[in-house]
Parts: C-alpha cells; structure tokens; sequence
C-alpha cells in the first residue's frame, strides 16, 4: 500500500523539477550560457570609413562561435581608448536587444557607427584602439582603431557614436 503515496510523491517531484526554469530561453528551451571572447572569433570587417570630420562611418563587426552553444542576450560592450582613458559608446538610440542562441559555427554582426572628428579638436575622441566585450562576460578584446578621430557629442557626454543590436547571420 506504500508504493501509491510513494511513486506520487516522486512524480510531483519530478513535475517540479522539469517545470523549473533556468532562464535560458523560450517554452523550456535551454539557451546555453553567455558567449565568450575565448569562445567565439571575433573580426572586424570592411569599414564604411569617414572620410573627412563631420562624415559618418560604419565598422561592422561579426562573431562566429567556435565553441559549445551560447548565448549573446543584450547589446555587445563597446568603449574607444585615446590613452587617457576609455569613452564608452553608447547603444544605438531605440534599439532593441534580441537574444541570439549561436551554435558552433554560427554567426552574429553587429556595426559601431560613428561620426568623425576634426583632428586636434578638443571635444573629438583620438581613439587608438577599440575594446569590445560580449553581454554576460568581463572578457574583452581590443582592435586597433583606424578610422581617424571621433567627434565628440555636442553636450560634451562622449564619442558622436553608436552601437546596434546583435544581427543572426545567415538562416
């Protein structure tokens, strides 16, 4: 007669086991953890470059996962360091983040916009190199920056640039 209030009590058990959930996703779907800089190739590609101050450019940059599925859930970490210090470039105004599962091999974009600055101009950001870090991870890594000066915003808050949401690349 015991084995009725026994093989109940481990079904619920198991119903509320399985009706945990991690967070990782969508209807119980696990969506792996964070992407990692150590995890995924990350390339910067052609630029739209600025031509002259005042012009805006476009770096595209795209990552491809070389490891165990992950997740990028937010918008990428994106600062410009002149030397004396790192300016922060803000998030594309009224983009909205997308989670993005990435399976091995799987590919994501996303693109920094800028406006560039007059050189010598003490507003403009003399960006050397670019530091890009993945949502979820204080792993970073830094490219060199190419592109000439940034302008400065005019209230003097940071770079005249932007960064956009995560894009899934092909299918």
């Amino acid at each position: 007669m015991r084995v009725i209030p026994l093989t109940v009590t481990a079904l619920a058990a198991a119903l509320l086991l399985t009706a945990c959930d991690d967070g990782g996703g969508k209807n119980g779907e696990n969506a792996g953890s964070a992407c990692e800089i150590g995890g995924v190739s990350v390339e910067i590609g052609s630029a739209s470059v600025a031509p002259a101050a005042g012009d805006s450019g476009e770096i595209p940059v795209s990552i491809t996962n070389q490891s165990a599925s992950c997740t990028l859930d937010h918008f990428p970490g994106v600062s410009l360091n002149a030397g004396d210090g790192e300016k922060a470039v803000p998030v594309l105004k009224g983009a909205k983040a997308q989670t993005l599962k990435l399976a091995k091999g799987d590919s994501a974009s996303f693109s920094i916009s800028y406006v560039r600055g007059k050189d010598g101009d003490k507003n403009a950001v003399a960006a050397q190199t670019v530091k890009i870090t993945l949502p979820g991870s204080d792993t970073s890594r830094s490219f060199p920056w190419k592109y000439g000066p940034v302008a400065g915003k005019a209230d003097g808050s940071g770079p005249d640039a932007s960064v956009s949401a995560f894009q899934q690349v092909g299918d």
